[in-house]
């Protein structure tokens, strides 16, 4: 029998404050740090300032401009945001939010429940919802009970955590901005925009009226876009900026070796051998199986990353409740069990040589591990070419489906295991790759069955352990390792830096030495 209503609520305003102390080094470390004026280098330009553009290039905005309704900890753990209280409705059927009063967006207006259910709204259209429309799917339909109370409906019974997740996805839009969110932000964050020159830099203010009680220290934050890591470090060297966000393994490495602070994030990527099942011999399955075996994840990390991250054969992060480290074994690099599963596959060798990576020659990791996995698989008497692009035309590519196989990383899957199917190889519906309908339905089953189990720790184990399965015999999906898209390399004097799940920086927290 479920807990009545009361009886759920995860989290209720009189222990935020408690709580939130675990997202606010700041608290900690206020009076040893000062403001001042941030000057972060960036790698990658940013693409616009719509939070529901939940893409990399976008993750040193989204928690300037914006708040979600609810956060997470850097192990897990949900906690009251613009949500000040929320309850899980008897039969996991829906969530009834409590807002918090006090918060206003940048243009003055109040952040309420008409705010909250015009981003849903926007959230739940396919043309408007970008990385937030799959996750919004689940959701039939919300009611504003009053001013500050909404409640969202689900078109089925849903999985605590992945209600949470849900929550923690969506960023309020002011209702009077959303039309034009993508050139102009329309958030509650700490920050506001003051200056953009395209290609160049972002140039964020504090924002004076900020509803938390601890105000950001900094007065201002300059994000500067680097074309290359090694400019980027110079710039670190020279005392030109204070910060690397986003840069790669190699180079922060060599940078913590000179003295500067490197801080890893709890939400890595993990890097992924995507393939094109409708195409070529990778219809085959014991072809595609074989590529469990054919990678050779230690020298992809190693010469990828520099050796920063860990080997997976599984596309979950470690602190994911569906990582299995004993899928490492069973599906490590294994020249012999990759031969005899070429074998039973049936091919000639002419259709298994029929193919060729797609390889993003913007990004030195992806080449670097294509060429590795280009030398391997030649043990095994596979000569394929890497078609190598530039990086618009690799991304125009890789979301129309238009390659054979190629690497590309994956995010949201240190949450709800789940979260996997928001990116686009994972999709169960409208794949962009492998098309409707699924043509993998039991993974679209193993999906289905995590979202619907509920109960007992074992019950839910053993959907996770049945999906590892599917995943690994279905094969168009073949992981690596796992990295940091979001590695901060600082100076000494920088201090408050948070780890946030999703790797995205937060600068209300920093100051300096």
């Amino acid at each position: 029998m479920k807990p009545s209503i009361a009886r759920r609520t995860v989290l209720t305003a009189s222990a935020a404050v408690a709580v939130t102390a675990l997202l606010s080094p700041l608290s900690v470390q206020a009076q040893a740090l000062k403001g001042g004026r941030l000057r972060v280098a960036i790698l990658a330009d940013i693409v616009n300032y719509d939070p529901a553009q939940f893409s990399s290039q976008n993750f040193p905005l989204i928690k300037s401009l914006y708040d979600s309704l609810i956060e997470y900890t850097p192990e897990g753990q949900a906690i009251p945001n613009l949500a000040s209280a929320w309850a899980i409705g008897a039969g996991n059927n829906s969530v009834t939010l409590t807002l918090r009063r006090d918060v206003t967006f940048h243009s003055g207006a109040v952040m309420n429940a008409e705010a909250v259910a015009a981003t849903l709204k926007k959230a739940a259209d396919p043309k408007l919802g970008k990385n937030l429309y799959a996750t919004m799917s689940a959701v039939k339909d919300w009611t504003v009970v009053d001013p500050y109370t909404i409640r969202l409906n689900f078109s089925a019974p849903m999985p605590d955590k992945q209600i949470t997740d849900l929550l923690q996805f969506i960023s309020p839009i002011d209702p009077a901005g959303i039309d034009t969110v993508e050139t102009k932000p329309a958030g509650t964050g700490p920050f506001m925009l003051a200056e953009r020159v395209l290609g160049q830099r972002v140039r964020m203010v504090v924002n004076p009226k900020y509803w938390r009680a601890e105000k950001p220290l900094l007065n201002e934050v300059v994000l500067t876009f680097f074309s290359d890591n090694d400019a980027a470090s110079a710039a670190l060297e020279s005392g030109a900026v204070d910060m690397i966000y986003g840069g790669d393994s190699r180079a922060a490495l060599r940078l913590r070796s000179a003295g500067y602070q490197l801080v890893q994030g709890p939400g890595p990527l993990v890097q992924v051998f995507r393939i094109n099942t409708t195409q070529g011999p990778f219809r085959n399955e014991k072809f595609r199986q074989a590529f469990n075996h054919l990678m050779d994840r230690r020298a992809i990390l190693q010469v990828g990353y520099a050796g920063l991250g860990e080997t997976t054969a599984l596309p979950w992060a470690p602190a994911s409740p569906a990582a299995d480290k004993s899928y490492d074994t069973r599906y490590g690099f294994d020249l012999d069990k990759a031969r005899a599963l070429l074998k039973e596959s049936g091919l000639s060798q002419a259709d298994m040589n029929n193919w060729k990576i797609l390889v993003n020659g913007g990004d030195q990791a992806s080449v670097a591990i294509s060429q590795v996995v280009q030398s391997t698989i030649a043990k095994v008497g596979m000569t394929v070419q890497l078609d190598v692009m530039g990086a618009p035309e690799f991304t125009t590519a890789l979301l129309a489906g238009k390659f054979n196989a190629l690497f590309g990383g994956i995010g949201n899957i240190q949450k709800f295991p789940t979260r996997v199917a928001t990116n686009s190889i994972y999709r169960t519906a409208k794949n962009p790759v492998l098309g409707d309908p699924h043509p993998h339905p039991a993974y679209v089953e193993a999906i289905a069955r995590v979202e619907k189990t509920f109960g007992s720790g074992a019950e839910v184990k053993a959907a996770y352990d049945n999906l590892n399965k599917v995943l690994v015999e279905s094969a168009f999906a073949i992981p690596t390792n796992t990295y940091d898209i979001g590695l901060i390399v600082a100076a000494k004097n920088v201090g408050g830096i948070t780890r946030e799940i999703d790797n995205m920086p937060v600068f209300r927290t920093i100051g300096f030495r």
